[in-house]
């Protein structure tokens, strides 16, 4: 356990500095890419805000599982996460795995569609098997929690 609570320090640095640069993103860089874009290229000015609006849904997505990973690193160094408490936050995480993985889902289907190559679509299904594999894990690792907290919660009640 101690070897784990050494690491919770610099994890939450990382976290802390991944958060500020997705901040970066949100606010400054994906609106303004699109915006450029739409300059550009006035034919396709038409899909500025539907881009910029997933690309910052994502990112959000992402700032959920950050905040959600705080906590849980929160109550791993209180020595709490075998409790019920814990999952609610590992269920927030999986929510937002899903929440982006519908809406890479919608757009996976819609440039699939629309694309004349199919170097974008591929990077989609890339992503898409990526985000389904890491939703999936995260509900075997919730089931896993679950499955320490029962044991941990009869323990006690033995004890």
């Amino acid at each position: 356990m101690l070897a784990v609570r050494r690491v919770v320090v610099p994890l939450r640095i990382f976290l802390v500095l991944l958060f500020a640069i997705l901040v970066v993103f949100q606010t400054l860089s994906l609106p303004g890419k699109f915006a450029y874009e739409a300059r550009e290229s006035p034919d396709e000015a038409y899909l500025r805000w539907p881009e910029t609006a997933v690309s910052v849904f994502w990112v959000l997505c992402v700032q959920v599982v950050i905040v959600c990973t705080w906590r849980l690193l929160s109550l791993v160094k209180e020595d709490r996460i075998f409790s019920e408490g814990a999952l609610k936050w590992v269920d927030a995480i999986v929510g937002a795995i899903a929440a982006a993985w519908l809406v890479l889902l919608g757009v996976f289907v819609y440039v699939g569609l629309v694309a004349d190559d199919p170097g974008a679509p591929l990077l989609l299904l890339l992503l898409l098997v990526g985000v389904t594999v890491l939703g999936l894990l995260m509900v075997v690792m919730r089931a896993l929690l679950r499955q320490a907290t029962t044991l941990r919660t009869e323990l006690n009640a033995v004890i």
